[in-house]
């Protein structure tokens, strides 16, 4: 390998010398100095997400086993736009609670950020495994960095469900492997549906299923979720999501074509069942952290049905769905951090009143809720309906059943969503203690609130984008 061939990993290789800078600074600042570690690593990401627009990335790496093009890019724009909200949006938490550990905090983000970022391109089991683990084992480190029970019980159950996970992978690519003869995805995608080759597809579906929490993988997420750090639960509850959901659609589309009515089929029972079992099981939620895990499985099944559907229509909607859940799903849950920052315990009673007494916060956290809830004029909006719209243009019964059950479970998600808006408005506070939020946090929710409403009020340029990277992945 030359020099030029590592040009399409020129994201990730900005992501890992980042990590490194982190890593020397950490270890020459002091206690009271390691804040700037945070606003650091979210300046130089922003820039490296801004510079993506202005460098042509595209070509090979690893003789092939490696993609750089605008499908990949835009996956990887939204996971960097994941890293710049989570790194000012910890800066406060963390310089607050671990004022001597913020270093290790930062550089597990990024090394798991260049896991992620390598997953979007690869197109050979070797090196889609080799990312998925990058991605994931800096995940299990930063959900007990708090060391109290609650977090270490999230961090043990996590880890359990990680390796389980990759046992289950792993055991499943060797089956690719072997009836295939090789690791790479163009040979995949010759062989037909043989019943190793069958086996081997369930057992990656089952693994990468509990690391995303799909149903019924997903028992894992709420105590995770309710005891995980803030800023760490913000970002583990979407970005591991994105990059396997962009992983999958190389595995799946490119490598695994051969089989497509099999994982077809399969992704959309587990669609079909995550939806219904997700909003069903947060309806009775009374902690907000809780009720949002378990909201997420009903979006991971949304993005399942997108990827079952296929074609461009149902790739671009894994793209645009991507964005509208990061800007989304970070925004509600460090709001959420910095309720819980407060002295309040996070449930849903807690937040009674907050309009009163921080209204910012408040209009924030509905906004997103909103979204979430898929009201018009917000991104979640028009997330949902491109993603049903690409459903319903397959023109295939099942497709157009499940798009209506989807409908439905929405105004059931919007019950339970409008609990918290119905605690934030119109319940009299039974706790007064003001909510500081640091500039760093405000910021971070800030570019979250401009994603969810600008995008809200003007998709097309993200439709646009999405439908253009997906073209290019289906038909070039």
């Amino acid at each position: 390998m030359n020099i030029t061939e590592l040009a399409p990993l020129t994201l990730e290789l900005a992501v890992f010398a980042l990590g490194i800078l982190v890593l020397v600074a950490d270890l020459f600042l002091s206690g009271s100095n390691k804040r700037i570690l945070g606003l650091f690593s979210g300046i130089v990401l922003a820039g490296i997400l801004i510079g993506s627009f202005s460098i042509d990335f595209s070509g090979e790496s690893f003789g092939g086993a490696y993609v750089s093009d605008p499908f990949g890019l835009y996956m990887k724009r939204v996971l960097l736009l994941a890293g710049v909200i989570v790194s000012f949006g910890s800066v406060s938490f963390v310089d607050k609670n671990w004022p001597t550990r913020q270093g290790e905090h930062y550089i597990l983000i990024l090394f798991s950020l260049v896991g992620m970022l390598l997953l979007t391109g690869a197109k050979d089991l070797v090196v889609w495994i080799i990312a998925f683990e990058l991605a994931g084992i800096p995940a299990y480190v930063l959900t007990g960095l708090s060391k109290d029970k609650r977090s270490t019980e999230g961090a043990l159950k996590l880890y359990v469900t990680g390796a389980v996970s990759t046992a289950f992978t792993l055991y499943g690519f060797s089956l690719l492997w072997g009836m295939a003869g090789s690791t790479s995805f163009e040979q995949l995608a010759l062989v037909g549906p043989t019943p190793l080759f069958i086996l081997g597809l369930l057992l990656v579906i089952a693994g990468i299923g509990f690391k995303i929490g799909a149903v019924p993988f997903h028992l894992w997420m709420a105590d995770t979720y309710q005891g995980a750090p803030g800023p760490t639960v913000a970002f583990i509850s979407v970005a591991p999501k994105i990059a396997l959901g962009a992983g999958l659609v190389r595995l799946f589309i490119g490598g695994l074509s051969g089989v497509t009515a099999a994982w077809t089929t399969l992704m959309l029972i587990l669609a079909v069942i995550g939806i219904v079992q997700g909003n069903l099981s947060a309806m009775v939620q009374s902690d907000s952290r809780r009720m949002l895990a378990l909201s997420g499985v009903g979006h991971t099944a949304l993005l399942m049905l997108a990827l079952a559907t296929g074609g461009e229509l149902g790739v671009a909607a894994v793209a645009f769905y991507s964005f509208a859940y990061v800007v989304t799903n970070m925004g509600i849950f460090l709001s959420v951090s910095t309720v819980v920052e407060s002295g309040r315990d996070g449930s849903i009673a807690s937040f009674a009143g907050l309009s009163r007494i921080a209204p910012g916060l408040s209009l924030a956290m509905l906004l997103f809720l909103l979204s979430l809830g898929a009201i018009p004029f917000m991104i979640g909006f028009w997330a949902k309906l491109v993603l049903f719209w690409a459903a319903w243009a397959t023109g295939i019964l099942a497709m157009k059943c499940v798009v209506v059950l989807g409908a439905v479970m929405g105004v059931v998600g919007l019950f339970y969503y409008m609990q918290i808006c119905r605690s934030l408005y119109m319940s009299e506070p039974d706790n007064h203690d003001p909510v500081s939020m640091d500039k760093t946090a405000v910021l971070a929710i800030s570019i979250c609130i401009a994603g969810v409403v600008l995008a809200g009020f003007y998709p097309a340029p993200f439709i646009d984008s999405a439908v253009s990277a997906a073209t290019h992945l289906i038909g070039g």
